[in-house]
C-alpha cells in the first residue's frame, strides 16, 4: 500500500478539517431550496426571482474560480481557505439582517465568494498529499460530506423555522463559520513545507483550457453536471410543492431523504470505485453507461407530472453518480503543479452550469405561463428542454472521445 506524504493519523484529522468547511458551504449551497416557501412569501418573489437569488451563490462562486486556481497552487488551502471563509461569515450574517431581495442577493453573492475554496482547496492538497489512487475515493467522500450539509439544509433547518425563524438559522451558521476557520488555521499543515516539490513549478491556465479532454466535459459540466445539481439544491423543492402538491414540510422532509440516499450512495460509490477499475471501468465507461439512464430517469419524472415526488427524484440523482467521476478525472489529466488550476477551471465551468440552469428553468417556467401555460405544464416544459440540453452535451462528450 502506497503511503500518504502527510501521516496517516494527520491526513485523517486535516481531512475532517476540512470537509467541515465544505459542509458548511453544501448546506449554505442548498439552503434555498427548504427556505423558498417562507423567502417567496416574505419577499414576494416570482420564479425567476427564486432562481436568481439561489444563483447569486453560484455567480460569487464562479467568479473566483480562476484566481483561486492561482492562489491555491501558489499559497495552499490553509492561507486561502481561512481566508475566503472570513468572507463567508460576512455574507451568512448580511443575510440574516437582510430587508429586501437585493440585500439577499448580494449577500448569497458573498457566500458564495466565501466558500468557493471549501472543496478545491482540499482536492488542490490532496492531489499533493495523498497517493493517486485514492482519488477518486476521496473525491467521492468529500462529496459524501456535502450530502450531509444537504441533509441538514432539508429537514433539520425546517424543523427549526417554526421557533427560531430562517434568520436565526443564518446567525448559527455565521458562528459554525468562524468555528471552522479556527480550526482550520489551528489544524491544516504549512503549503510550504507540504509542497516542496512542485513550489518552483509555474504551469499555464492556457495548458489546462487548451487540453482537448478538459473541452469534452465543458458542456457535461454545464448541463448535465451543473443542473443535476441546479436540481438538488433548488428546483426539486418547488416541483414538489407546486407540481407535486406536498405541503413545505413535505418537501423538506423529501429534500432530507433525497440527500440520506446520497450520502449513502456516495460512501459506497466510493469505496468501489477503485475495484471497478480493476474490472476494466474506467472514467469513460461509467460515464458512457451511466448517463443515458439518467435521461430517461428525467424523461419518466416529466411524464409523470404531479405524480412524480420525491422517490422520482431520488432516483434521478443517483443516476448521476457517474458524473462526480469527471473532477478527478480532470485533475489526473494534469500534472500535480496544475492541480489547483485545473479543479478550479473545471468548477468554474459547472458553476456556471449551476448558475445557467437554475436560473433558466425558473425563467423558462415564468415565460410558459406567460404564454398561457398551467404551473405544472410550464414545469414540465422547462424541465424537458433541460432535458435536450443534457442529451445533446453527452453525445458531444462521446463523439469528442472516440478522436481521442
Amino acid at each position: 500500500m502506497e503511503k500518504y506524504i502527510l501521516p496517516t493519523k494527520k491526513a485523517v484529522l486535516v481531512f475532517i478539517v476540512f470537509a467541515f468547511g465544505y459542509f458548511l458551504s453544501t448546506l449554505l449551497r442548498a439552503i434555498t431550496a427548504t427556505l423558498s416557501p417562507v423567502l417567496t412569501s416574505e419577499f414576494n418573489l416570482q420564479a425567476a426571482d427564486l432562481g436568481l437569488l439561489a444563483g447569486g451563490y453560484f455567480l460569487g462562486f464562479g467568479s473566483m474560480q480562476i484566481p483561486l486556481g492561482y492562489l491555491l497552487d501558489r499559497h495552499g488551502p490553509k492561507k486561502i481557505v481561512s481566508s475566503f471563509l472570513l468572507i463567508a461569515f460576512i455574507g451568512v450574517a448580511a443575510f440574516a439582517l437582510s430587508k429586501n431581495f437585493s440585500s439577499l442577493f448580494i449577500s448569497r453573492i458573498l457566500i458564495g465568494i466565501g466558500v468557493s475554496a471549501c472543496l478545491m482547496g482540499p482536492l488542490t492538497a490532496y492531489r499533493i498529499w495523498f497517493a493517486d489512487k485514492y482519488q477518486q475515493r476521496l473525491n467521492s467522500w468529500m462529496l459524501m460530506v456535502g450530502s450531509f450539509g444537504y441533509i441538514c439544509s432539508s429537514l433539520p433547518v425546517q424543523l427549526l423555522l417554526p421557533e427560531h425563524g430562517w434568520r436565526m438559522v443564518f446567525g448559527g451558521l455565521a458562528f459554525l463559520t468562524l468555528i471552522c476557520i479556527c480550526l482550520i488555521l489551528l489544524i491544516a499543515p504549512s503549503w510550504e513545507d507540504q509542497n516542496k516539490e512542485n513550489k518552483n513549478k509555474v504551469g499555464s491556465l492556457a495548458e489546462v483550457w487548451k487540453n482537448d479532454f478538459f473541452r469534452s466535459l465543458i458542456p457535461i459540466g454545464i448541463f448535465n453536471y451543473g443542473g443535476m445539481f441546479a436540481i438538488l439544491t433548488l428546483w426539486a423543492g418547488p416541483w414538489m410543492t407546486r407540481v407535486s402538491g406536498y405541503t413545505a414540510f413535505e418537501s423538506a422532509t423529501g429534500l432530507f431523504w433525497i440527500n440520506v440516499t446520497m450520502l449513502v450512495a456516495f460512501f459506497l460509490w466510493g469505496y468501489i470505485l477503485p475495484k471497478l477499475s480493476s474490472f476494466g471501468l474506467g472514467t469513460m465507461k461509467l460515464l458512457e453507461l451511466g448517463l443515458p439512464v439518467s435521461f430517461l430517469v428525467l424523461f419518466i419524472i416529466i411524464l409523470l407530472g404531479s405524480k412524480a415526488g420525491s422517490i422520482h427524484w431520488t432516483i434521478y440523482i443517483l443516476s448521476t453518480i457517474s458524473l462526480s467521476l469527471t473532477q478527478p478525472a480532470v485533475a489526473l489529466a494534469f500534472p500535480k503543479y496544475l492541480a489547483g488550476k485545473a479543479f478550479t477551471s473545471y468548477n468554474l465551468i459547472l458553476f456556471i452550469g449551476i448558475f445557467v440552469t437554475q436560473w433558466g428553468i425558473g425563467l423558462i417556467i415564468d415565460f410558459a405561463q406567460f404564454l398561457g401555460f398551467s404551473e405544472i405544464l410550464s414545469f414540465q416544459i422547462s424541465f424537458f428542454v433541460f432535458l435536450l440540453f443534457c442529451i445533446f452535451s453527452y453525445v458531444y462528450f462521446i463523439y469528442c472521445n472516440k478522436k481521442l
